[in-house]
């Protein structure tokens, strides 16, 4: 029967093919397992570190208000008064505000002048909380996670004890341990505190925080933010876990009941890893009740000690589905392009399987993070459109990634720049409103010079733009309308430089206002505009040695952003140190500053760009190190009907 070439042929093709099918079968199978789990595996570690962010910047958050409110002038004479009253109030706004657990204020002799909660007016007991202590006798700001006993929450406030105590239960048990003197009694909070300054002299310490037991809230954030609150066969996708110890105190893992497995502890073998040997770990492991891909990381005090862990898990029955349906599909393929092969002949599999290989090859490489596969030669025909199709998708890939990540950065630094608002409102509004009261009383007597009178206006026309300034802030964080008007630009650099011209006097900085002919009127907020300037004025300010100058000009120019129109540009240039080539791309990010602490908020230039942008136009940054920096801010002559 196999005399003829033919049928040689078939049965020599038909055993190639098979055997081919065999080996990218087998291929496929082990490829698919290795890099479903393996990608699994590599995001949760991803969402491990995200997690970890996310706490710290909880932390970071619980400082910047204690920070705020230590500045506020009438917080500080409360607290050099020692008056109760006050003091209750503003810590009870304050934790409103910041949403904490627990806030209380330290003298110098280390004793409590205030509390939160039933203890509020209790004074002269010694402060227990221990990051108030640390940060009293280092005279210095302190941040991190605090474990807190039962007899400290306490003192802080008896409900906050009650509210702490975990029961401890068997894992896998809906109902706690018989023995109640197992109960967790002691918690794990996020926590800072921050010197309270009267001038130079330290006259106490604020401190702050919240309990992170029975915390349903963070983890949940946590795990949506990571999973977007994704689930599979109903379940959950994502969990998150914060242990105190080896023992859960605050997750969304739950028991085969529904309920929280709270009390419940972690494996030994995770427990020896994360806790004793103070390292990550990550792996297939077995969660109360269901497989997960898991990665745990330990928890520091403020001491430098290992007191818990943060997990993070995913849901393996979803990648194991998706491997098993993945599977039948590759194997449905594999048959039939069997069937191709045979009808085909070898040179066409042969020619085939070559871009095949380096298409699996490179799907591997996107698998494992890179965006530059090689896929070889691009080939004449299909297979050159499905490669150029597969390099379009990854730079797709790419682009939505980078896209997604610049939305949640940016959504949650809108988010803290409304929040910081709300706080500089509050705190700065009221010591202006004294200032401008007392100059305008002042201005009303009778026996005034004429250089005093016109310094004291000054006083009062500058602490007005002050106020202005924090409305703009809250207009800007709140994305409130303009009050645009035709202005002449000249005009209103040339009074911006006037109200900074003492300030770089006493500098010793020249300033050079070089204004351009016959510039068209530009329809702008005439106050917003002019926090813009002043903003960028002060910047160069700060940014010039004694001696140096700073030049402004204005002049026509076009937008140089896709379609040509029309504006007019306004340029701040300086012979300042220039910017670091590393910071430039986060020149414009809320907070992001390089001044000392309390030299500066970081929020200057990212108002500004948003105020800009409003008006239509657009800020561009040029600088070199050593040399000096430019900054160029172009705005339409005509606007174009977009939303103010």
């Amino acid at each position: 029967m196999l005399t003829s070439i033919r049928s040689k042929l078939i049965v020599s093709l038909l055993s190639v093919t098979l055997l081919v099918g065999a080996v990218s079968l087998l291929t496929g199978v082990h490829l698919l397992k290795k890099h479903v789990i393996g990608e699994a595996a590599n995001r949760v570690e991803l969402d491990l570190t995200a997690a970890s962010e996310m706490i710290r910047e909880r932390v970071r958050l619980i400082r910047m208000a204690l920070n705020i409110t230590s500045l506020g002038s009438g917080f500080i004479s409360a607290v050099d008064v020692a008056n109760p009253d006050d003091l209750a109030y503003r810590l009870s706004r304050l934790a409103h505000h910041a949403k904490l657990d627990f806030a209380g204020i330290v003298g110098t002799n280390g004793k409590v002048l205030c509390r939160l909660g039933s203890n509020a007016k209790i004074q002269g007991v010694p402060a227990e909380n221990p990051i108030g202590r640390m940060a009293l006798e280092r005279q210095s700001p302190a941040e991190g996670t605090v474990v807190l006993s039962r007899e400290e929450l306490i003192h802080e406030d008896p409900e906050l004890a009650e509210r702490a105590r975990i029961a401890v239960r068997p894992n896998g048990a809906a109902e706690p341990a018989a023995n109640p003197g197992n109960d967790e009694t002691s918690s794990l909070a996020l926590a800072a505190a921050v010197p309270i300054f009267e001038g130079s002299r330290v006259i106490g310490v604020l401190y702050g925080g919240q309990l992170l037991n029975r915390n349903e809230t963070l983890v949940d954030m946590v795990r949506n933010r990571l999973s977007q609150a994704q689930s599979y066969k109903g379940r959950p996708i994502a969990t998150a876990t914060l242990f105190l110890n080896d023992l859960r105190i605050a997750t969304n893992v739950t028991l085969p009941d529904g309920s929280r497995a709270l009390g419940t502890r972690v494996s030994a073998e995770v427990k020896t890893a994360v806790l004793d040997q103070g390292r990550r770990w990550s792996g297939r492991a077995w969660v109360l009740s269901d497989w997960y891909i898991t990665a745990y990381e330990p928890l520091e005090d403020i001491f430098g000690r290992r007191v818990g862990m943060l997990y993070v898990g995913t849901l393996e029955e979803k990648y194991t589905d998706i491997q098993a349906k993945a599977l039948t599909v590759f194997i449905l393929i594999t048959a039939a392009g069997m069937i191709v092969a045979l009808a085909f002949g070898f040179l066409l599999a042969n020619r085939i399987m070559g871009p095949v290989h380096r298409l699996i090859k490179a799907s591997q490489q996107v698998s494992e993070g890179s965006l530059t596969p090689d896929i070889g030669p691009i080939l004449e025909g299909e297979f050159g459109r499905l490669q150029k199709t597969f390099m379009e998708m990854v730079a797709a890939v790419g682009r939505r990634r980078a896209a997604s990540e610049d939305k949640i950065i940016q959504s949650e630094k809108q988010a803290s720049v409304g929040r910081l608002a709300a706080g500089v409102a509050h705190e700065i509004n009221n010591p202006l409103t004294g200032v401008l009261t007392y100059t305008h009383m002042l201005l009303r007597r009778k026996d005034l010079n004429t250089e005093m009178r016109a310094d004291l206006e000054t006083i009062a026309a500058a602490t007005d733009r002050v106020r202005k300034i924090v409305k703009g802030l809250l207009d800007f964080s709140r994305q409130t309308k303009l009050d645009p008007e035709p202005t002449d630009i000249n005009r209103l650099v040339s009074a911006t430089v006037g109200l900074l011209e003492n300030q770089a006097l006493v500098k010793g900085v020249a300033v050079k206002f070089s204004p351009g002919d016959s510039l068209p009127m530009v329809t702008l907020d005439r106050s917003q505009m002019q926090s813009v300037l002043m903003n960028l004025i002060i910047n160069a300010l700060d940014a010039t040695p004694p001696g140096g100058q700073i030049k402004i000009f204005t002049a026509p120019g076009l937008s140089g952003n896709g379609a040509i129109q029309k504006g007019v540009e306004i340029t701040v240039a300086d012979t300042g140190s220039g910017i670091p080539p590393e910071h430039m791309d986060k020149l414009f990010d809320p907070f992001f500053t390089t001044k000392a602490v309390g030299q500066g908020t970081g929020l200057g230039l990212s108002v500004s760009q948003g105020i800009v942008q409003r008006h239509q136009g657009h800020i561009r940054v040029q600088s070199e190190m050593g040399k000096g920096t430019r900054f160029f801010v172009w705005l339409p002559i005509e606007r174009t009907g977009g939303k103010p």
